[in-house]
């Protein structure tokens, strides 16, 4: 390994971490756009502290849970509080066999860890409570979230089984939405939501924020997804960028497809989320997909979205973004998908890849229902109905997204 290439390794991961940093602002937009006018400083208020709070976190004790530096195929480890740097070169050339820094390492995935409770926040938008929710954070990316990263990413029993997952459809993005179903359930759906007539749609505010948030986010997965090659291999990065990209896009078609046939209608929220699907579905075998088979993958993750979002609503579980049909939905499909498509299909891994995926998402399940259980026992989750009814901006944050007039004005043109 020469300096020349190390840098050119460090260079791509800083930059892929700053891309993966851009993927919150995504985020941030997606979910204001989708929520009421009402309550856009609250969710906007929330994503500003999860980057925060994950960083934070991360560092505390994140990390050295998540690589411990144990001995392969363990379910726990812990190296300690806080980071502890390698001297010399163990910490720069000699470290990840020349493909970052120890500092790169650290900070490219301390983005990865506030991603898992940005999903949560989407899907409890309108009517959790923000202390309740940020204490949850701080507790779900600080502990649970590293814990089942280790399994496959710190050399866990996951990785000793073979089980994969490239860039986090399971540990990233089904962690997140298994702590956001649980969420729901605990919560219940906003009221007015689900009447005696039937489902009574609540739209969001700003279909543009929510759009301008997914092109954002499909900026940000060329980092999330290339980044996780770990080095700057052009080849291997090349192909990454290109399944990524096409999987995306046919997450769009199938679900531009599948919600016309089925509510007779061009939806854009539908579309926006069958992108962000193909995104999930495909992250977990990026670099070993065709083109093709990233297209296929793509495509039926785009279709699952409008028969996920009808199964949710069929069952009145509320969530306003549709961050369990994108994230817990087709990240299990993506992480099946690897079993099914590339390098790795057979039945031998696509059963390892069912077990391990059910497996983290028990974990995860037990671990978020207790931590929000306790939580609703001790300072309740939900806000009253009268908060509700006024909003969470005033009733949270005594303050309006847009001010008084232009909020008495948007109130008026529905």
């Amino acid at each position: 390994m020469n300096d020349a290439l190390f840098t050119a390794n460090n260079t791509w991961m800083l930059v892929a971490t700053a891309m993966v940093f851009i993927m919150h602002l995504g985020f941030a937009s997606l979910e204001a756009g989708f929520v009421q006018s009402k309550n856009t400083v609250n969710i906007l208020f929330k994503n500003s502290m999860i980057i925060a709070i994950g960083l934070v976190t991360y560092y505390i004790a994140g990390f050295n849970l998540m690589y411990p530096g144990m001995n392969e195929g363990g379910f726990f480890g812990f190296a300690g509080f806080g980071l502890s740097v390698p001297e010399g070169a163990a910490a720069a050339i000699e470290y990840a066999d020349g493909g970052y820094t120890y500092w790169t390492d650290f900070i490219f995935q301390g983005m990865f860890a506030a991603t898992a409770a940005t999903i949560v926040s989407g899907a409890v938008a309108e009517r959790m409570k923000l202390n309740s929710f940020l204490l949850f954070a701080t507790i779900f990316v600080g502990i649970s979230y590293p814990i089942t990263g280790m399994w496959k990413w710190g050399a866990g029993w996951l990785d000793a089984a073979g089980f994969y997952d490239f860039a986090g459809s399971t540990l990233v993005h089904a962690v997140g939405g298994w702590a956001a179903l649980i969420a729901i359930v605990l919560l219940g759906p906003r009221n007015g939501k689900y009447t005696a007539n039937g489902i009574k749609p609540i739209p969001g505010h700003s279909m543009p924020f929510a759009a301008l948030g997914v092109f954002l986010l499909w900026f940000g997965w060329f980092g999330f997804n290339g980044g996780s090659v770990l080095s700057a291999d052009p080849m291997l990065v090349s192909l990454v960028f290109v399944t990524t990209s096409l999987s995306a896009a046919t997450g769009a078609i199938g679900a531009f497809i599948t919600s016309n046939i089925l509510f007779k209608t061009h939806d854009l929220s539908m579309v926006l989320n069958g992108i962000l699907g193909g995104l999930v579905g495909i992250t977990a075998g990026a670099d070993l997909m065709s083109p093709g088979e990233a297209m296929i993958i793509g495509f039926i993750a785009g279709v699952i979205i409008p028969f996920s979002v009808v199964f949710f609503d069929k069952l009145k579980l509320d969530d306003p973004v549709g961050a369990t049909s994108v994230h817990l939905m087709c990240g299990l499909w993506g992480t099946l998908a690897v079993g099914i498509f590339g390098e790795k299909a057979g039945i031998g891994q696509l059963w390892t890849q069912l077990y391990g995926t059910l497996a983290i998402g028990v974990f995860t399940s037990i671990f978020a229902f207790v931590v929000l259980f306790a939580i609703k026992k001790t300072m309740g989750l939900r806000v009253s109905a009268e908060a509700e009814e006024r909003g969470l901006d005033v009733s949270e944050h005594d303050m309006r997204a847009y001010g008084e007039q232009q909020e008495l004005e948007r109130i008026a043109s529905y």
